[in-house]
């Protein structure tokens, strides 16, 4: 029987929230891809963008339809699922710019990479939510919720994407910092991770120790690999405190600007809407993420608390990462910024999340 109380505690904040930061992608994206001259080629972008945001929409209401608690039940199953979607785009995933990220299912192009990232906060949750105590995680605990973050993250090494892998492990660890780990315990891991960095370095490939290079030093070379990060940062400081304004950017309108529609996409919001708009948009996300961790304090259920904590860190990181990205303060890694940038698996991953981010807030009373 249908319970009156989830229309009372139905969250319109958070799902108007989501529906502002969304409009604000789809005018973004439609800047981004009309600065080309006629016949704009990346203009069609903007139609599917307006598709899988509408998409998005009815997979958020999917998300929050049924009781969340379900997923504690089905949350190996989902891990699994997406892990096998992992192993598929190594053997039979389409091959673009040097990497695998890709699968094929007919007329979609789908990036298993994105789902793993929800896949991973709801095992770890079921894990966590289970097995909690006061004293913390001892190493020998960790050791499976460890290895089901390795899994994923190693499979996404090996497509390349270091800019996901490294996301995954940031959700990991922050889910896991949040339920407290034993003080010896973090110790060790902490020693652990320092004593790895130099193995880590030299497995990388060239262009990616480049990236790194380039991200301390952005005029080593300014026409190659320090392209990116200089006409980025040429193009947010034009936008001075006002913009240029809408359509008006002058580093977008003459391409100077490389993947101004996915990674990039906060530098044309920059250079349009200024210092003004740029704080605008980061204060929505400063409320989507004080929301999402508001949700987690007031769910009386410890799977439905780590849940909300792992989903509301994956904005926050990924909004960390492609903002600081795109202002010279990280390495350019190919994060997409959550809401604003173009791109189908990503827009349908945000939507899941904040659909799940809604049912956990709606259903806070069933346990009060």
């Amino acid at each position: 029987m249908f319970d009156r109380r989830l229309i009372h505690y139905f969250d319109w904040g958070l799902l108007g929230l989501a529906i502002v930061l969304g409009s604000i992608g789809l005018a973004s994206v439609y800047s981004a891809v009309t600065a080309d001259p006629p016949p704009a080629p990346l203009k069609v972008l903007f139609y599917k963008q307006i598709v899988w945001f509408c998409i998005g929409l009815l997979v958020m209401v999917a998300a929050f339809s049924f009781n969340y608690r379900l997923l504690e039940r089905w949350a190996h199953p989902v891990y699994i699922g997406c892990v096998l979607m992992l192993l598929g785009v190594i053997v039979f995933g389409k091959l673009a710019g040097g990497s695998r990220r890709w699968l094929i299912l007919g007329p979609l192009h789908f990036q298993p990479s994105e789902m793993i990232k929800i896949a991973v906060v709801l095992v770890l949750a079921k894990y966590y939510s289970k097995d909690a105590s006061a004293r913390g995680f001892t190493l020998k605990e960790l050791a499976r919720p460890m290895l089901l973050a390795i899994l994923p993250v190693g499979l996404i090494v090996m497509q390349p994407d270091l800019g996901t892998a490294g996301l995954v492990t940031l959700i990991a660890v922050t889910i896991t910092l949040f339920v407290k780990v034993e003080r010896r315990s973090l110790l060790t891991l902490l020693a652990g991770c320092m004593a790895v960095v130099p193995v880590v370095w030299f497995m990388l490939k060239d262009y990616q120790k480049r990236r790194i290079l380039t991200f301390l030093n952005p005029d080593h070379d300014p026409l190659g690999s320090g392209y990116h990060i200089i006409q980025s940062k040429i193009a947010i400081g034009s936008g001075m405190i006002t913009g240029k304004g809408y359509l008006q950017g002058t580093q977008n309108g003459l391409s100077f600007l490389p993947e101004e529609h996915t990674d990039f996409i906060f530098s044309i919001l920059a250079e349009e809407w200024g210092l003004v708009g740029s704080a605008l948009l980061l204060f929505l996300f400063i409320v989507l993420i004080l929301w999402g961790v508001s949700i987690a304090h007031r769910c009386r259920d410890p799977f439905g608390t780590i849940l909300a904590i792992g989903l509301t860190s994956l904005f926050f990181w990924q909004v960390i990462i492609n903002i600081g990205m795109t202002m010279g303060l990280m390495p350019v890694v190919g994060v997409p910024l959550p809401f604003i940038s173009y791109g189908g698996s990503s827009t349908i991953t945000v939507a899941i999340c904040v659909g799940l981010l809604m049912n956990v807030s709606m259903r806070r009373f069933m346990l009060e």
